[in-house]
C-alpha cells in the first residue's frame, strides 16, 4: 500500500483539467480499447445519425477520471471505481475533474476511504459522475 497525505472526510484532491479533447484522442481511445463505434471517430456518420459531431468513449472519459483519481490516491489501493455517465464530450471540451473524501472506516488492513469523483465540462455539466474505494495507509 502507498502511504498518502492525511485524509479526513471532507479532504478534496486538486482539480485537473484534461483537454480540449479532440477527435484523434477519441480514435487513439478506440485503438487501445478495442471500441471501434465509428460514433466517436467518423464525424460525417455521427451528423448522418443526428449527432453534431463525433463524441468521446463514455469509458474515455472515465479512464480521465479513474487516472486522476489514481493519482491522488495510489494505483495499488484501488478496491473499487463505480462510474456513472451523464452526459457527452465533443471534441473541443475541456474536463475538470474532482474529488472529494465522504467516508473512512478503520479497518485491519489501513482505512478505507470512499471518495466521491466527477468530471465536469467547462459548460458546467457533469459527464461522468464516480464512487470509489481505496485502501491507504499513513
Amino acid at each position: 500500500m502507498t502511504s498518502t497525505p492525511a485524509l479526513t472526510v471532507g479532504t478534496k484532491a486538486e482539480p485537473r483539467e484534461y483537454g480540449p479533447l479532440t477527435t484523434r484522442m477519441f480514435a487513439r481511445y478506440a485503438g487501445a480499447s478495442g471500441d471501434f463505434n465509428p460514433m466517436h471517430y467518423d464525424d460525417t456518420l455521427a451528423r448522418s445519425a443526428g449527432y453534431p459531431s463525433v463524441f468521446s468513449q463514455g469509458m474515455h472519459s472515465a479512464a480521465l477520471l479513474a487516472s486522476f483519481a489514481v493519482d491522488w490516491l495510489g494505483a495499488a489501493n484501488v478496491r473499487r471505481f463505480r462510474a456513472r455517465f451523464r452526459e457527452q464530450v465533443w471534441p473541443g471540451d475541456v474536463l475538470t475533474c474532482g474529488g472529494e473524501v465522504t467516508a473512512i472506516e478503520e479497518t485491519a488492513e489501513g482505512r478505507l476511504v470512499t471518495v466521491e469523483l466527477t468530471a465536469t465540462r467547462q459548460t458546467g455539466g457533469v459527464a461522468i459522475g464516480a464512487s470509489a474505494d481505496f485502501l491507504v495507509t499513513g
